[in-house]
């Protein structure tokens, strides 16, 4: 569904009165904080190396449909950093009068700049980093500053006062972890504690394909819930594998074929499982993608997903995703059909390459 006044076209835009009645916001975790069930990611797609108007159309028709979380990080792109400046120009084009209405995101973890305090968890690198977004953005503050990653070789302690004093300088309202263990969290968040700024929440990578935050006693999802942390999905589609994008082969110009996934996670036994699967989508009447991002949001009690955290290089794309809202409940019948294809198919590159901290 398209809002009556969304117009690509239109230099001059009025977010639609309605954009609260579509994707459902809800508490994240034990905290104050509200998050709408789908945030749109700009990982991909708001780099250079897209059109800009593009990039607008997508946003604003996010915001059209509720989706008030926008979610970034220091070195997407590409190059690094020009995703915030892309996303600085959106508000400052048409976002600044909804500023307040709007939940923004930035991380810092992973590569930046060059030599050693261009990276990782450091003091230095975390409170620079952030000062860089917040200039690269043109605001004040972000809503959540994350650590993108464990780092094994910088005292958590160091990372979490880093966090905890961004919260406290006011250029970030709450703190977040991403890509973290269960006992990693665990030991994260009582430090934060006992500093006076909870962490609330934790962004894992988890789809059907990549189901790592559900394994061990407690699991990630355990803890979180134990913490008082909501939890944000980031590629529940699998880097587009959960869609029907590639059931018939590498269309042109997509992620694959631009070299931005490895080949080597579309396996025969993946596509076999991920074509079984968008058979039972099309039994419940969705997409694969809408079923994807749905199963991640199915109640699981305690461990409920907070958000799921989508992708999306076009309009039509994103309108796709965010159906998965309208059908989120699954019957026992087909989580256990779903069960026999949704295996780990070793895709989850950032737990292997993150993870020295037990």
């Amino acid at each position: 569904m398209k809002p009556q006044n969304f117009q690509p076209s239109d230099d001059f835009w009025t977010p639609a009165a309605s954009r609260y009645d579509d994707v459902p916001i809800v508490p994240c975790g034990n905290s104050g904080l509200h998050l709408p069930r789908i945030a749109l990611g700009l990982w991909h797609n708001f780099g250079d190396d897209r059109p800009f108007q593009t990039q607008r159309d997508i946003v604003r028709y996010a915001f059209d449909r509720g989706v008030i979380h926008f979610d970034l990080a220091n070195n997407y792109g590409p190059p690094a950093g020009s995703a915030e400046e892309n996303f600085g120009r959106i508000i400052a084009k048409d976002l600044r009068p909804y500023r307040h209405e709007i939940v923004i995101s930035t991380k810092a973890g992973w590569n930046m700049w060059r030599g050693p305090m261009g990276f990782g968890g450091s003091r230095n690198y975390l409170l620079t980093s952030l000062d860089e977004s917040l200039a690269r953005m043109g605001v004040d503050y972000v809503d959540i500053f994350y650590h993108h990653r464990p780092d094994p070789d910088v005292p958590l302690a160091e990372t979490m006062l880093a966090l905890h004093d961004a919260v406290r300088s006011g250029k970030a309202r709450y703190a977040g972890i991403s890509s973290y263990s269960a006992s990693a969290t665990k030991e994260a968040q009582a430090i934060m504690r006992e500093l006076g700024t909870p962490l609330v929440i934790h962004q894992p990578s988890y789809s059907m394909l990549n189901r790592w935050v559900e394994d061990g006693e407690p699991s990630l999802l355990d803890s979180a819930a134990a913490e008082g942390m909501g939890v944000i999905a980031f590629s529940p589609l699998a880097q587009g594998m959960l869609t029907d994008k590639y059931l018939n082969g590498v269309p042109e110009g997509s992620r694959l074929d631009q070299g931005k996934v490895t080949r080597d996670y579309f396996t025969d036994e993946v596509l076999g499982h991920v074509r079984a699967l968008n058979e039972i989508a099309a039994g419940r009447g969705q997409t694969l993608a809408q079923m994807a991002i749905a199963w991640i949001l199915r109640d699981q009690g305690e461990r409920t997903v907070t958000t799921a955290l989508v992708g999306a290089s076009s309009v039509d794309q994103l309108a796709d995703s965010l159906g998965a809202v309208e059908n989120t409940e699954f019957s026992a019948e087909e989580l256990a059909q779903i069960d026999e294809h949704a295996v780990d198919s070793g895709i989850n590159s950032w737990w292997g390459a993150t993870q020295s901290r037990a």
